[in-house]
């Protein structure tokens, strides 16, 4: 087995090796960067108390009365400030003592600001919390702040949640912003024909680069009883006076919103009398991650192009070219693109070996993924524990192409692995790495996994935090010490409409696109062979549960050639969750000899989609060039 060194680290070459028929045809044609230095810090956080008890904060713990943190608090680094001297924070305050103590305001979720450059604030602290004793009036029907704090590039105003931070009297790190100036204003999207109620449920929000519209995705339920989930694209407008809708109050209302799908383009799969087709270039978004190429493309999560192997595409907001990014057999979605369009920053689970057992062996079509997309997406996780790993690639992504192999650089290698080190495996990123606006900068956050992920019942001993009063997160920043700061112009705003895509019709549904008839089907691979596909319908929906497929001598790359047989039942249990019977003797030759089989009964999987606990009897374990890659124990 040949091995390649990553950023400090080594990869089997045999987990990417394939050929532009599955790659990205733009990663086979740019020769890779060179791995650069790149130092890690660690950024500055309140001090931790030891219970959450009214009054744990005291004077002895923070001096300054700038609030404190709990070992296992919230916390969720962002974006950085337009000048760069600071990085966004949704952080959890507690212990404030009670009014009328000018502390008692540090409690709950708030946004903050956090010095990247040593300096403090007027406070004394190198924090500045933004929305601690934001008056209620001022705070309307927001929601949460918690989740992926993101920053305007006039520096007066954040994205925190579902909502917009807006101070009116000078920029948010200003000691002018005072409590009093900050307004924070919801974001609505209308789902009714007469825009009555309160709007839809809308997550995973991202600003596009031209501030003025936003990405973001909302959960559905398919006329099967199965959880889905489209991304859509609008535009922020906003209402000081609303006229329909809740609230009634100052709000941004998102308009001119597109459906991130392609009713006129490609389905992922077609039936021609008893043909299968599988169009790799079909735009089918499973869940939008953020933007590319200065805005001028959504990153998303895809359906995959190999069987098991969770993916990051990009498509162009105009002309709907697809294109693969990541190729590795890893699972990602998390990702922080550079301001300049040219590098990003992946959260991949390459490296730790968690998802090979399912997706290590390459070249497989995406037949059982019919049924098994979900539950494999949701093996990436451990419950709240992540096995994210932060990875410097160029906008060009993956390379695993016959001549050149490039799975980017792992961004904190260069520690010694000891417990509380930049590298320490127990520490894991959280969404979403970000980059400073002259692209010499990257922040990135880490959680350590605690109960009920580890201890207790749990195979898996929690670790022990080194961090100062033993907390389980941690901000860190990256700097690129070799690169030289860039000043780029402001992007132009980009079109409302995406051409491609399904203009928003608030109060209809979005068709879906994976209705397959039942039958006996032959699949022809695009090199060689061919493969027989049993796809059958439940009884009582018109959702499949049953694939089988058996793999004759199949090739879609010419590098891999695949025989054997899987098959996958499938047995509905709630909207986010399935039990899935597998059965697998599956044998690659070519580039590599790899195998992907279950024991003598089968492997038997749960995972739900929203609470991300591996449960399963059985084995499935994935063999390439005598490497074995195995499951994880139940509940880890």
């Amino acid at each position: 087995m040949r091995l390649m060194a990553v950023g400090g680290g080594i990869i089997p070459i045999s987990l990417g090796l394939t050929s532009s028929g599955l790659a990205s045809v733009a990663s086979t044609c740019f020769e890779p960067p060179s791995p650069e230095p790149i130092e890690v810090v660690q950024l500055p956080l309140p001090p931790v108390v030891p219970t959450d008890e009214i009054g744990a904060c005291t004077h002895h713990l923070n001096p300054h009365g700038t609030g404190c943190m709990g070992k296992s608090s919230l916390m969720n680094g962002g974006d950085f400030s337009p000048d760069g001297n600071h990085v966004l924070v949704s952080l959890n305050f507690t212990g404030a003592p009670s009014a009328p103590d000018p502390a008692s305001i540090y409690t709950g979720v708030q946004l903050i600001l956090v010095s990247t450059n040593g300096t403090t604030f007027s406070t004394g602290s190198p924090w500045k919390c933004l929305t601690c004793g934001v008056p209620e009036s001022n705070k309307g029907s927001s929601s949460s702040l918690a989740d992926y704090p993101q920053a305007f590039s006039d520096g007066k105003r954040a994205l925190a949640g579902n909502n917009i931070v807006e101070c009116r009297s000078g920029l948010l790190a200003s000691d002018a912003c005072t409590p009093d100036q900050i307004h924070i204003y919801p974001i609505r999207l209308g789902n009714t024909a007469d825009d009555s109620g309160s709007g839809a449920i809308i997550r995973e929000l991202r600003l596009h680069p031209d501030n003025v519209h936003l990405g973001f995705n909302s959960f559905s339920v398919t006329g099967s009883g199965q959880l889905s989930q489209h991304a859509y694209f609008g535009r922020l407008q906003f209402s000081d006076s609303p006229a329909t809708g809740f609230p009634r109050a100052a709000r941004y209302d998102l308009v001119n919103v597109t459906v991130l799908v392609a009713p006129n383009g490609l389905l992922p799969y077609t039936v021609t009398g008893d043909q299968l087709q599988i169009n790799r270039q079909a735009l089918v978004v499973g869940e939008f991650r953020g933007f590319a190429s200065r805005g001028q493309e959504v990153l998303y999560i895809g359906l995959p192009w190999e069987s098991c192997n969770i993916d990051l595409f990009a498509a162009d907001l105009t002309t709907g070219r697809v294109r693969r990014v990541t190729t590795h057999p890893g699972y990602v979605d998390p990702v922080g693109v550079s301001p300049d369009g040219r590098w990003q920053v992946i959260l991949d689970t390459r490296g730790t070996d968690r998802m090979e057992f399912l997706s290590a062996m390459r070249g497989v079509p995406p037949v059982v993924d019919l049924l098994t997309v979900t539950t494999v997406a949701s093996v990436r996780n451990n419950g709240d524990r992540r096995f994210f790993r932060p990875w410097l690639l160029d906008a060009q992504g993956d390379r695993d192409g016959p001549d050149d192999y490039y799975y980017g650089q792992q961004i904190n290698a260069g520690g010694d692995g000891q417990p509380g080190s930049i590298n320490d495996p127990t520490w894991n990123a959280g969404a979403d790495p970000r980059w400073s606006p002259d692209g010499t900068r990257i922040m990135y956050w880490q959680k350590m996994v605690v109960p009920p992920a580890c201890g207790g019942i749990n195979p898996l001993p929690c670790p022990k935090s080194t961090e100062p009063g033993g907390r389980t997160s941690r901000l860190m920043m990256a700097g690129l010490t070799s690169r030289q700061p860039y000043h780029l112009d402001p992007v132009e705003p980009v079109a409302d409409r995406v051409p491609w895509g399904l203009p928003y019709t608030p109060g209809e549904s979005v068709p879906e696109v994976f209705n397959l008839p039942s039958g006996n089907y032959t699949l022809h691979g695009q090199v060689s062979g061919s493969a027989d596909v049993v796809l059958r319908n439940t009884k009582t929906a018109p959702a499949l549960d049953f694939v089988a497929v058996t793999y004759h001598n199949y090739s879609d790359d010419g590098v891999h050639y695949i025989q054997g047989h899987e098959s996958v039942a499938s047995t509905f249990l709630s909207v986010t969750s399935a039990r899935l019977d597998w059965y697998s003797n599956l044998t690659a030759t070519g580039a590599t000899y790899s195998t992907k089989v279950t024991g003598p009964g089968g492997f038997h999987v749960v995972d739900d989609a929203m609470l991300n606990v591996f449960v399963a009897n059985g084995t499935l374990v994935t063999t390439v060039d005598g490497v074995v890659y195995k499951q994880p124990l139940t509940g880890t």
